[in-house]
């Protein structure tokens, strides 16, 4: 096999009908703008996926394609490179062809490097076998392999700096202190510490004090997994370096403080809400992570049902009313309202959010954020965006009984309205509103539509098929006690950490308010005979979205449970 053929990737995509010659010369043109390789540029523009690009590369190499999420190199063989010429080339390598010590398989994000694995033949004394892996991937699977190795040797570096500059003198000066902390060690592992957490796919960073070390915890999927500790001498500048990058009060560590700081990781921006709080042990800080491009997903994407998404399409085309998203912290809802947004995100019209706080930015859209001390709050933004000759107003969330007046005067008036609830499903909006004070007939004349939803985790590919258990049938809602059913449990697998699930995705209970619905609002009726009317004019319940995902061996029974345990009893 020849592994050394030069290939042009924009001209093989072109013969492979991939992508067009046109579409090539624009993507040619826009990778001297974007700074990227021409790959990712073509993936940017949209006019190819990965898997695509992948594909024609392989068959044109006649190389294997090799999934680094589920690759586990012994470090016989990972030890052969450095760090650095495995960062700078983006290779990796994996193990001895068929035993063979000197063949050496090597994945790369651009096997057409020839350069690279001549380095790597210089290096190793080995013959290369390329194969074609993902860069992020790459990037993903080094931060693993090497976090500990590379966050334990910045922290020795950090403590060798302070031991060189530690004298009397100098404790006394703000300004030497303040060098130290802004020193490249602890810049580095701050940086360090995102990067891999972007990668990992986390949205949300811990770093904790205990009592004899700094914990730190990332949230993937909805769970929190320890990834790495250190030392407590580090946590003063460690929480120092993240309040300067966020924009808080280093001189104040009495009080709870928010921030924010925005980061390009492998030429994507994300956001970063940054919130510490003061423990016995001291301050902890949470980094919740989102990518600016995240929220604004397509309507397809975000797990509805071809039924749901034509009754979401529904409840969009109301030029006034109010339209609620429900569901508990972390339940997707704030994805979902940004989804309604670029919907309705028209030349034609003038659409004005208030929120706290702004969660991603949408051109075309006027976004507001709450000031508690500029004293501009939900209500008094309200106020003022009524009299910017709004077609559509975004709040972030209903959280007062004067908030919800102004929301559903506005509807009344003319306006679409849409805003987020905490409640656990549709029909308990209508409670929440009541309880806050607004009179029945202004909620029935009010709400044109209400989303309930949650997210449940993704079984991995690792999954395996079982028949369900008795019981399991009756929570699936099956009477025929006869007939097998199969359903998918975890397993776990290097993919997916040994969790078992891999990814998320939503489950939904859409509520349009009808002209029976409104009727029972209006009088007073309770949250069970809405429910039931609901039910009874076609509406999927939260739980059996839940069901349908668990028998279309999207999710796990556990999963469901776990989701649906607040709706009602599952029998």
């Amino acid at each position: 096999m020849n592994y050394r053929k030069k290939v042009k990737l924009g001209s093989l995509l072109v013969s492979k009908n991939v992508i067009t010659s046109e579409q090539l010369e624009q993507a040619l043109s826009e990778q001297k703008t974007r700074k990227l390789m021409l790959g990712e540029t073509i993936i940017a523009l949209g006019f190819a996926n990965q898997k695509q690009i992948n594909e024609a590369l392989c068959e044109n190499l006649g190389i294997d394609f090799v999934d680094m999420r589920a690759v586990d190199v012994p470090d016989e063989v990972f030890n052969l490179l450095d760090e650095s010429v495995m960062r700078k080339d983006l290779i990796v390598p994996l193990n001895f062809e068929n035993g063979d010590v000197n063949m050496l398989r090597l994945a790369m994000a651009d096997p057409t490097n020839i350069y690279a694995m001549d380095d790597v033949n210089i290096i190793t004394g080995k013959q290369v076998i390329p194969c074609l892996a993902d860069a992020s991937a790459i990037k993903a699977f080094l931060d693993r392999k090497l976090s500990s190795k590379e966050a334990q040797s910045i922290v020795d570096k950090y403590k060798k700096e302070q031991e060189l500059q530690l004298n009397e003198e100098e404790l006394n000066k703000e300004k030497n202190r303040q060098a130290d902390i802004e020193s490249a060690p602890i810049v580095l592992l701050i940086n360090n510490l995102i990067e891999a957490a972007v990668r990992n796919r986390a949205s949300d960073i811990h770093i904790e004090p205990c009592k004899d070390k700094i914990r730190v915890r990332y949230r993937i999927d909805g769970s929190l997994k320890e990834i790495l500790s250190y030392d407590n001498s580090l946590l003063g500048a460690i929480i120092t370096r993240i309040k300067i990058i966020s924009g808080m009060d280093i001189s104040e560590k009495r009080i709870p403080q928010d921030g924010r700081i925005t980061m390009l990781v492998d030429n994507k921006e994300y956001d970063i809400r940054v919130s510490s709080l003061p423990t016995v042990y001291g301050e902890k800080v949470v980094m919740r992570i989102a990518a600016k491009e995240g929220f604004n997903k397509d309507k397809s994407k975000l797990g509805l049902g071809p039924k749901d998404l034509e009754t979401f399409d529904e409840i969009l085309k109301n030029s006034h009313g109010i339209i609620l998203v429900t569901g508990p912290t972390g339940s997707g809802k704030s994805t979902t309202l940004y989804t309604a947004l670029s919907e309705l995100n028209t030349s034609d019209v003038n659409i004005i959010t208030v929120e706290d706080p702004v969660e991603a930015n949408i051109d075309g859209i006027n976004q507001v954020q709450v000031n508690t001390k500029a004293n501009l709050s939900f209500a008094s933004a309200l106020r003022s965006i009524l009299r910017q000759d709004p077609d559509i107003i975004m709040i972030g969330e209903i959280r007062d009984a004067e908030t919800a007046q102004i929301a559903v005067r506005a509807s009344i008036t003319g306006h679409l309205v849409v805003s987020t609830l905490h409640t656990n499903s549709t029909a308990s909006s209508v409670t929440r509103l009541q309880d806050m004070g607004i009179e029945n007939f202004m909620i029935a004349d009010s709400l044109v539509g209400i989303i309930a939803q949650r997210l449940v985790r993704k079984l991995c590919s690792c999954k395996v098929d079982r028949f369900a258990t008795p019981q399991e049938k009756k929570m699936l809602g099956i009477e025929d006690e006869t007939r097998e059913v199969k359903i998918c449990e975890a397993k776990g697998c290097k993919l997916c950490n040994n969790t078992g699930y891999y990814g998320r995705t939503g489950i939904y209970e859409i509520m349009p308010i009808t002209t029976n619905i409104k009727r029972l609002i209006s009088n007073k009726a309770d949250v069970d005979k809405i429910n039931e009317e609901a039910k009874r004019e076609g509406m999927t319940t939260l739980k059996d979205a839940a069901r349908q995902a668990v028998l279309s061996k999207v999710t796990s029974i556990a999963e469901m449970i776990k989701v649906t345990y607040e709706t009602d009893d599952m029998e």
